[in-house]
């Protein structure tokens, strides 16, 4: 949830769930685009995209909570999101509903930002990260001012990009996790496996103890995976696994899970904890291929160059999600909302999320309590956890 203006809520956000999403149809050229950049998408997949469409004014209930309720247009509050329906028709709400409150907010409520070499800020950004060795993508949609900062940022990060293969720099620029810019620009839509996957696997089957490698097991050969996916759990198997591969053809074997997934994504908690707890994983499991090891939690340049030692000297491939800004006032940090849309309930059954952030938790209170019970759950307490004081030094 979120403070914005109750007027943003009755106009912007009403308006645009009924008339952005509900008229958004995909194209052929995108179809193309999909067969080519995403293989491991079957026929199936994409013929349902064909005729997908979202039903926002069936499938959204909207509540506005003020503050302090004057009765005002200018009252604040908390705007909360409940969507219902079946998984497969709702599950592709959660971008585009969070890209619509971040940019209703920065219209109507923070307004300490403009466009002011913001494609500038992009490549020096990305230049720096490339130069120093570093591999990352664009991350920003969820979370971004607007489409047109998008775009400026996407057409830096190309620039920097370009300028790296001319300088010969060891980094790369992979490409973005909005599908519309990477087909735009050309390069690979990229990301990571959905916290939902494993959270509704959970709730529907209510077996915690298994459901990572159930929800690892079903998805190895659905549509949806990569050869590139990340998992975030020790949960292991030695039974014979079908692991997709980047041409969609896919290959059965007995390797674990960790074996044959290229790495895992610190989401949340200390990096420093995290990179020694996979090592030591890895190190157990006797795996010696060097894996990647994607970070993507608040970062900024800083943290990048600074994860990226502490990853290589541990022997992973360190790759980076990156999403920053800065206010126009003073240069800081600028916060971006703490907004998120997460499965709350499966077949009737309470979904959670575990997170190293106690913030990050999501999900039902009790049902959290007991799942940690259940599986030696142990918080670890870390400085900056506290994810709002590390958006902006305010």
């Amino acid at each position: 949830m979120v403070e914005i203006p109750y007027e943003l809520y009755c106009v912007d956000v009403t308006y645009g769930f009924t008339n952005r999403l509900a008229n958004i149809r995909i194209t052929e050229e995108e179809i193309k685009f999909l067969k080519t950049r995403c293989p491991y998408f079957n026929d199936a997949y994409l013929d349902f995209l064909t005729t997908f469409k979202l039903k926002p004014s069936e499938q959204i209930e909207i509540k506005f909570t003020p503050v302090n309720d004057t009765g005002s247009d200018s009252d604040t509050g908390d705007v909360e999101y409940l969507v219902k329906g079946l998984w497969v028709d709702t599950i592709l709400y959660e971008i585009p509903l969070l890209a619509l409150t971040s940019e209703a907010y920065f219209m109507f409520s923070d307004k300490d930002w403009d466009y002011s070499c913001q494609e500038e800020k992009a490549y020096r950004k990305g230049c720096t990260l490339l130069e120093n060795g570093c591999i990352f993508s664009e991350f920003g949609s969820r979370r971004r001012r607007d489409y047109h900062t998008h775009d400026l940022v996407m057409v830096g990060l190309m620039k920097a990009a370009e300028e790296g293969k001319r300088q010969g720099w060891k980094g790369r620029f992979t490409g973005s996790s909005n599908v519309h810019f990477a087909m735009k620009y050309g390069v690979d839509p990229v990301g990571t496996v959905a916290h939902e996957w494993y959270m509704t696997i959970a709730a529907i089957t209510d077996d915690y103890e298994n459901a990572n490698e159930l929800a690892l097991r079903t998805s190895a050969s659905g549509p949806a995976t990569t050869n590139e996916s990340t998992v975030q759990s020790e949960a292991e198997t030695k039974a014979p696994i079908t692991a997709p591969l980047r041409d969609g053809g896919a290959r059965t074997s007995h390797e674990t899970y960790a074996q044959a997934y290229t790495g895992v994504r610190q989401d949340s908690g200390d990096p420093v904890y995290f990179v020694k707890m996979v090592r030591d994983f890895y190190d157990r499991e006797g795996i010696t291929d060097k894996k990647t090891m994607v970070f993507s939690d608040s970062l900024n340049i800083e943290h990048c160059l600074e994860y990226k030692v502490i990853a290589e000297e541990a022997g992973f491939q360190p790759v980076f999600g990156v999403d920053d800004f800065t206010n126009k006032s003073n240069d800081e940090k600028s916060k971006p909302l703490n907004i998120v849309i997460k499965i709350s309930t499966a077949n009737g059954h309470p979904a959670v999320k575990l997170s190293d952030n106690m913030g990050k938790n999501t999900g039902d209170k009790q049902k959290v309590q007991e799942v940690k019970k259940k599986l030696g759950y142990v918080e670890h307490e870390w400085e900056e956890g506290d994810e709002s004081n590390r958006w902006s030094k305010r």
